[in-house]
């Protein structure tokens, strides 16, 4: 009866370490996809600003373009 409670702790042990490999893992994997989406937002707030500056271009031009024709 011994023997089976301390195969049974055994097992119960390697089974946690699986476990907790498995998390540390999967922490990384999530670590590494939160920095990969704050450098998409980075570069997605670079666009947008090009994008709000380009607007007041575009609206002059043909501000411009109405004028002259």
């Amino acid at each position: 009866m011994d023997d089976d409670n301390n195969v049974a702790l055994l097992k119960l042990d390697a089974h946690e370490r699986e476990c907790a490999e498995r998390m540390k893992n999967i922490q990384f994997q999530l670590d590494t996809v939160d920095k990969r989406l704050d450098q998409g937002m980075h570069k997605f707030r670079s666009i947008e600003r090009l994008l709000w500056l380009l607007f007041p271009v575009i609206l002059g031009a043909d501000a411009i373009a109405q004028n002259l024709l």
